[in-house]
């Protein structure tokens, strides 16, 4: 029996349900990404005024995808949530940090995934990503799908339950740059979300967030690393710069992986921009010395993207 007889005896196709969207071609093939880990303080118009420059900075650098940390704005914290959010709908004139990430997108002719704030819709609040392109204009919104609830005994407890409200959907988006999947913090350690965006043909996946110094270096770098091997694509991370006095303290570590799992770019602690070089042509490349996704068991096992099914997108 030939090799591509097992395989189909295995019915790989059906290992994604609805079938998995083949990866389109990029708008562009290689780029530069820029990992803003910023210093975060209680003063919100300084932290807004201090990621407008380093956005800048990063795009006379040469990058046209700018990744910002998870609630870059304010502090980690319950207490900050409810007093700093803002409502994204309401529009610019209610989001002072939606407006500048706007006004600079456009001005500078980038995409920039906007990091995380606390957004409020009606008497809820999010843990919110916005995905703006090249034109100002916000072209997704990825409200915060698994909220961080642990309790580790005498070394980390935090429940963002008690003031966010869990996302209802995952978020891709297509960009100037290419399609890109968007998690925040927690939801990396949910490998079904990174496989759906995967199915649905995803270049890279870009994860803000806010590791802490428990959970930080035993699996952030791992995570990351197995988000990129389980689906073949690049993964980027982008946290607030440590702060070792304050209440919840960040571990650092923005990251740009490849589809191989290799390590691409990463850092310590302190503030800093990380540029790295994004070459789409590679996710190709390591599918073809590796072609699991060809291989996968569809007789035993299958992933079930809900939304699609429900909506018959295909």
């Amino acid at each position: 029996m030939s090799m591509c007889t097992i395989t189909s005896s295995y019915k790989p196709e059906e290992a994604r349900v609805p079938p998995a969207i083949p990866i389109p071609k990029p708008p562009i093939t290689k780029f530069k990404i820029a990992l803003c880990q910023l210093l975060v303080t209680a003063d919100k118009e300084r932290n807004i005024a201090h990621a407008r420059k380093a956005i800048e900075e990063a795009a006379g650098k040469g990058a046209q995808l700018v990744l910002l940390p998870e609630i870059w704005n304010i502090p980690y914290s319950n207490d900050y949530f409810p007093v700093y959010a803002e409502d994204i709908d309401a529009g610019v004139g209610a989001s002072p940090s939606i407006a500048m990430l706007s006004e600079l997108s456009e001005r500078l002719k980038i995409t920039i995934i906007g990091g995380s704030i606390p957004e409020r819709s009606g008497d809820k609040l999010y843990n919110t990503c916005c995905v703006f392109g090249a034109d100002g204009k916000i072209k997704g919104k990825h409200r915060k799908i698994h909220l961080f609830d642990i309790d580790i005994p005498g070394r980390m407890t935090f429940k963002e339950s008690m003031t966010f409200t869990a996302g209802e959907s995952p978020t891709i988006v297509d960009t100037e740059v290419g399609r890109i999947g968007i998690g925040i913090c927690y939801d990396i350690r949910f490998q079904e979300l990174a496989a759906i965006y995967a199915a649905r043909g995803a270049h890279l996946l870009c994860y803000p967030g806010a590791f802490n110094m428990t959970t930080g270096p035993l699996h952030w770098e791992l995570l990351q690393r197995a988000r990129a091997a389980d689906c073949q694509l690049y993964v980027a991370t982008c946290s607030p710069a440590r702060v070792d006095n304050a209440s919840y303290v960040a571990w650092g570590h923005s990251t740009v992986v490849g589809p191989f799992g290799e390590v691409i770019a990463t850092t310590e602690h302190e503030e800093v921009i990380v540029i790295a070089e994004i070459d789409y042509s590679l996710i190709e490349q390591r599918r073809t010395y590796l072609p699991f996704q060809k291989q996968r068991r569809g007789d035993l096992y299958q992933l079930v993207d809900v939304q699609r099914l429900n909506t018959g997108k295909s």
